[in-house]
């Protein structure tokens, strides 16, 4: 008997020595990191409804929490044509792309490219340039219809052109055999309503983005992201993300972009000021005068005013846009979600999407300072290959360069918006077909991505969904 359990034991040990080192890992649990899924530090917000990108951060104040109720108002509410007696929201236009804000950022959320030929208000835009810098160092516009096409336009006035997509089929071949379809899009602009567009005209397409998160961002010092750009690659990994600097229009000096897909935008003051003349033709006193193709005689048009909406309301809808809080992580110490955060970090991910910063301690909004956040960012620009390239070079970035996007709030999307469509124009139609366009700097980590296993990349979507 005594020798039966010295035989036993003998085989027990050389089982478990034949194991191998990764053999044993694999049953060691993963664990997520204290506070993983405050995504917005204190301004994070538990709610994983239709309505998760929609919520104030819940560390404001209650004057904060006021002047937040009245911008989304006026975010969420459509403006009117002047004269009108809602003289508060008149004077849309005279050319636009959408009558609200919430047109393009439904529920706070992210737009898409239009479903159909001349569906409108869907959050696509098409920005307009042609070669050369302009004073400031920003784009020249198109002689004749600026800096942005506008498919609508007040009653008596024509539009300026609408726009149409084609669509180019590629396909992708994972290491296992497995195929994905991608849809490259061309874009086309007919029905010109005030002459032909430059014959050197530079087309750049951009979805509405989502809008949590925005002061958080806007909170970030700048040497920390001067700390992440490394815009010769020194350390030789083949990243070599680097800053925008634009124009602030506001201290007529040059600053780190942070907003818009090739971080053209300085502040999130500037961001909303800029979406409000452009998008919909309303003045600010930071930008007071009309948008009109040349030729048009903006004097025979009614307007709302000088500036069409009220600095005190202007500025509510920039703390508004400021303070919507980020949505905690779901399933964010599940061992499949960790398996693939693992993975993520594994194949290089994390070079551009930086998991987690600190903001400052200077914001003018208290309630964003000094927080310890998860956008999943670096806020630099970076390489992304020709496949994706628009060809426009944006102040200090490139035809080929763009932001990179945050993550958080990514597999909420479709719940708030009833689509999971990404990248820059939306020709992705999920993470999947999202991570395969990628190229340039981010070739190694797709180049590897395609490498995984089925469960391998489960694993990587379920955390990307998780974010």
């Amino acid at each position: 008997m005594k020798n039966y359990k010295k035989v036993l034991v003998v085989l027990v040990g050389v089982l478990f020595l034949s194991c191998s080192k990764n053999d044993a890992e694999e049953y060691i649990p993963l664990t997520a990191e204290e506070g993983e899924q405050f995504s917005g530090g204190e301004t994070t917000v538990f709610n994983k409804s239709e309505e998760a990108f929609g919520f104030f951060a819940p560390n404001l104040s209650f004057d904060e929490q006021s002047d937040f109720g009245i911008g989304n108002s006026f975010f969420r509410q459509n403006w009117v044509t002047a004269p009108a007696s809602t003289t508060a929201r008149d004077g849309v236009g005279p050319f636009f792309n959408a009558i609200s804000c919430s047109s393009c950022h439904f529920k706070d959320g992210r737009g898409r490219a239009p479903l159909v030929a001349g569906e409108t208000g869907h959050g696509l835009l098409l920005r307009l340039s042609i070669p050369g810098i302009d004073g400031n160092g920003g784009n020249l516009p198109d002689p004749i219809y600026g800096g942005q096409l506008q498919d609508g336009a007040v009653l008596g006035q024509t539009i300026e052109g609408k726009i149409s997509i084609i669509y180019q089929s590629i396909t992708e071949t994972f290491a296992d055999g497995t195929t994905v379809v991608l849809q490259k899009p061309s874009y086309q602009i007919n029905t010109l309503g005030h002459g032909p567009l430059a014959s050197n005209l530079q087309v750049s397409p951009r979805v509405a983005n989502q809008m949590i998160g925005m002061g958080l961002l806007e909170a970030i010092p700048e040497s920390t992201l001067l700390g992440f750009a490394d815009e010769n690659d020194t350390n030789k990994d083949g990243i070599s993300g680097k800053v925008n600097y634009v124009h602030d229009v506001a201290s007529n000096s040059k600053k780190i972009g942070r907003f818009g897909w090739k971080a053209n935008q300085p502040s999130v003051r500037q961001q909303v000021a800029g979406a409000f003349l452009g998008d919909m033709g309303i003045t600010t006193s930071l930008f007071p005068n009309e948008n009109a193709p040349f030729g048009v005689d903006l004097t025979a048009i009614a307007n709302g005013g000088t500036p069409e909406i009220s600095d005190l309301n202007f500025e509510r809808v920039v703390l508004y846009s400021s303070t919507l809080a980020v949505p905690a992580r779901r399933n964010y110490a599940e061992q499949n979600v960790l398996k693939g955060k693992k993975t993520f970090k594994t194949i290089g991910c994390v070079n551009c999407h930086i998991p987690k910063i600190q903001t400052g301690s200077n914001h003018s909004i208290a309630a964003l300072r000094n927080q310890t956040i998860r956008p999943y960012t670096d806020l630099l620009l970076h390489d992304m290959g020709t496949d994706l390239a628009d060809n426009t070079p944006d102040f200090k970035a490139t035809g080929t360069e763009w932001r990179t996007q945050p993550l958080w709030g990514i597999g909420l999307i479709e719940t708030v918006n009833n689509h999971t469509n990404l990248m820059h124009d939306g020709r992705a139609k999920n993470v999947t077909e999202a991570i395969l366009w990628h190229g340039g700097e981010a070739k190694s980590a797709k180049d590897k991505f395609k490498k995984l296993t089925a469960i391998e990349r489960s694993e990587l979507l379920e955390f990307i969904n998780s974010l």
